[in-house]
């Protein structure tokens, strides 16, 4: 009976705990980063649409939309937010707090369709006070920012060269393709990084030096470090990152 007892008692606190991951990730913005992803995806497609032929164009549609389906990036992401990350909670405490809300709402905003064709050119340099910049620069090195807007990049890429080495065999076999696209990593992550302070002051203006504060004590905390962390490996599995869509099919 204590044994039977026991085995409830676990199952009920594995239940649990995943409850608590799938609120984390509603709670995290993940949702509505997911939702703006599609969009940027939808434009990448028909800026291809000119550039490719019908063929290659039809594949690299059929692909992409199946690799970034809603529930495959989802399924991927969350169970890689459960392998990754031992306590869901300190961090689904923090984004539920006022100051969580505002993080969220911030970076929702920012990656929303609207938004990114407004600032395509280049974001308006921001002025900020000393304190606010050196928050700022604490945050811009707590959070990977830069790897995870090198890795979106990379995604959206990848989609592409595996279209194209379906189309031609031989042409990036071997993972050639895949190759090609992580050594481009590094380019990407510099990029982001030549301008981060000043797109991480656009994109939290909203937030008061108080709440920057919190938001860079969160991030820079053990929890907080864990959760980034995790988060960035969910990033790479739901996006399917250095995955063949034969892989992302397995």
């Amino acid at each position: 009976m204590r044994a039977l007892i026991a085995c409830v008692l676990l199952a009920l606190s594995c239940s649990t705990l995943a409850d608590t991951y799938d609120e984390l990730y509603e709670t995290a913005g993940w949702t509505e980063q997911r939702a703006n992803f599609s969009d940027a995806l939808t434009a990448a497609q028909q800026r291809y649409k000119n550039t490719l032929p019908p063929a290659v164009y039809q594949a690299l549609v059929t692909n992409s939309n199946r690799r970034f389906a809603v529930n495959a990036i989802d399924q991927r992401a969350k169970q890689a937010l459960r392998d990754n990350l031992a306590n869901p909670q300190p961090a689904l405490d923090f984004f539920q707090s006022p100051v969580g809300h505002k993080v969220v709402a911030a970076e929702t905003l920012a990656g929303r369709r609207e938004q990114l064709a407004r600032y395509e050119n280049g974001i308006p340099r921001i002025e900020a006070g000393s304190n606010r910049q050196l928050l700022i620069r604490h945050l811009a090195q707590a959070i990977p920012a830069a790897e995870a807007g090198a890795e979106v990049s990379l995604a959206l890429a990848g989609v592409a060269a595996d279209s194209l080495s379906q189309m031609i065999p031989g042409l990036l076999g071997g993972g050639q393709a895949q190759g090609l696209l992580e050594s481009q990593r590094e380019r990407l992550q510099q990029q982001v990084e030549s301008d981060l302070d000043n797109t991480l002051l656009y994109i939290y203006r909203d937030l008061s030096d108080a709440e920057l504060e919190e938001f860079v004590q969160f991030a820079q905390s053990e929890a907080g470090q864990q959760y980034y962390s995790a988060a960035l490996q969910a990033l790479r599995a739901g996006l399917a990152v250095g995955l063949s869509g034969n892989e992302t099919q397995a």
